[in-house]
């Protein structure tokens, strides 16, 4: 025994040797595999910012991140890496990161250009226009008495115009367009084929400043005003807001996707091939993609093994949650008196007795349910609510639990009658039922620190320390 306890540590020493010359040492070693210097200050940097509420320091992380490992180590050694599903989730986030990298410059800027030129080519030589319009609207198929009164109140609004009135706050009172009308009636710049045809006919017919007589399109009566006129900038000019256009509506990803499709097209690789490539390509150029990559895939995998394997089993296991309420009651206690029940609102006075009546003999879980059912057939005949309350957050059920007298009970309109079902509890709750969602996650969380104690005595762990001192020092 003496001799295999001299060998490991003469070979731990020899690790921590090596480790310590390197460019890129090595700070632990988990099941076997290193973890560089660098890849440990990146994930300890990335989860200690300035604006991190709880941040640790650097003793402190080292636990949190070698329990994270061990959780990893533990899925993949369950093969839960080989899953479709996980590998499905994990490629949409991973490339998510590798897609826009794929796009040059010069692709972008291609793109750009040829948006410009489907610019001038849509306006065929005519200038840009700044419209403005009072709009009073003709809804389809409107009775001629509908169409005559706003054609009415659109002469009306024109003769003042003729005789002084401002456009924009006739426009922000009057027009029935709201977005325009916030703005004193001011629609965008635009061009041949981006408005309703007779808007545009008019527009165009105006110079600058002047007014149109009221007309009727398909929509209804406009009044116009034409703000400014201007010709199509050069391309140099618009560029920055025609990429930031384009890139909006997923210029990269567009242009990503059309590269992945030509080059799977010819046969030589699948789109997931191609990707995997790009991953092992652009991971050795920039090592924050990588160990960001690595934090997609380590995390999804620790998720997927906590899911599986502790909370969801924790969460289905009643006897367990029980018992853990039971040896941890006092963690549960409170200072002010609570309630567990149904809280119920009811057209009718004689409802509340058929509530009572109703769910009497029942188990407090399946009260909700049978008075939807028996009670709310037809119509909602009762409102309720069941969970646990506490004294002073409910004037109704402070009124009818807690015999409150300060203050008066708001009664639900359409609802005036209330009662109450259930029990009052003074010191804490009587079934782990009644704080489940605490219990559970609490139970989850013993769990959780309960596996990662055998997962240490499963895997190996050696730090190295002098290393560790170095982290973000040198």
């Amino acid at each position: 025994m003496r001799k295999e306890w001299m060998l490991g540590l003469l070979m731990a020493m020899a690790f921590q040797q090596v480790c310590a010359q390197s460019a890129d040492p090595v700070v632990m070693r988990i099941a076997g595999t290193d973890v560089t210097r660098s890849e440990f200050e990146y994930s300890y940097n990335k989860n200690n910012t300035s604006d991190v509420v709880d941040q640790k320091s650097i003793d402190e992380y080292v636990p949190m991140f070698v329990n994270y490992r061990l959780k990893v180590q533990a899925a993949l050694d369950m093969k839960m890496d080989t899953l479709s599903s996980f590998q499905k989730e994990f490629r949409m986030y991973r490339d998510q990161q590798l897609r826009p990298l794929l796009v040059s410059p010069q692709m972008e800027e291609g793109e750009a250009k040829a948006y410009y030129q489907q610019m001038k080519d849509q306006l065929g030589g005519k200038d840009l226009r700044l419209p403005a319009h009072i709009f009073l609207r003709v809804p389809q198929n409107a009775e001629d008495s509908v169409q005559q009164r706003q054609k009415e109140r659109a002469d009306s609004v024109y003769a003042a115009l003729k005789q002084g009135a401002d456009f924009a706050a006739l426009a922000n009172q009057i027009s029935e367009d709201p977005q325009s009308a916030r703005n004193g009636g001011e629609l965008m710049w635009c061009g041949p084929g981006q408005l309703i045809p007779d808007f545009e006919k008019v527009m165009y017919g105006l110079k600058k400043g002047e007014l149109s007589e009221p007309f009727l399109s398909a929509v209804g009566y406009h009044i116009v005003r034409l703000n400014d006129v201007k010709d199509l900038e050069p391309y140099d000019t618009l560029r920055p807001q025609i990429l930031r256009f384009l890139e909006q509506r997923g210029l990269r990803d567009r242009l990503a996707q059309k590269m992945i499709d030509s080059l799977s097209a010819d046969g030589k690789m699948t789109p997931e091939e191609f990707m995997d490539r790009q991953a092992q390509v652009q991971s050795a150029k920039d090592s924050n993609l990588k160990y960001l990559i690595q934090e997609y895939h380590d995390g999804l995998l620790m998720y997927e093994y906590c899911k599986t394997q502790l909370w969801d089993p924790a969460e289905r296991d009643t006897v367990g949650l029980e018992k853990f309420f039971k040896k941890n009651k006092k963690r549960y206690a409170w200072d002010k008196p609570h309630f567990y029940g149904m809280l119920y609102y009811a057209k009718q006075e004689s409802d509340l007795s058929a509530v009572k009546k109703l769910v009497r003999k029942m188990d407090e879980r399946d009260w909700t349910q049978a008075v939807r059912r028996e009670m709310n057939k037809d119509s909602v005949m009762v409102r309720m609510e069941q969970r646990l309350f506490v004294k002073g957050e409910n004037a109704t059920l402070d009124s009818l639990v807690f015999k409150v007298k300060q203050g008066k009970t708001q009664p639900r309109k359409d609802y005036p009658y209330s009662a109450a079902l259930g029990r009052k509890l003074k010191k804490g709750p009587k079934k782990w039922t009644e704080v489940s969602t605490q219990v559970k996650q609490d139970y989850q969380n013993a769990c959780e620190e309960k596996a990662v104690e055998e997962l240490r005595k499963r895997y190996e762990v050696v730090l190295n320390q002098e290393v560790l001192k170095t982290v973000n020092k040198h």
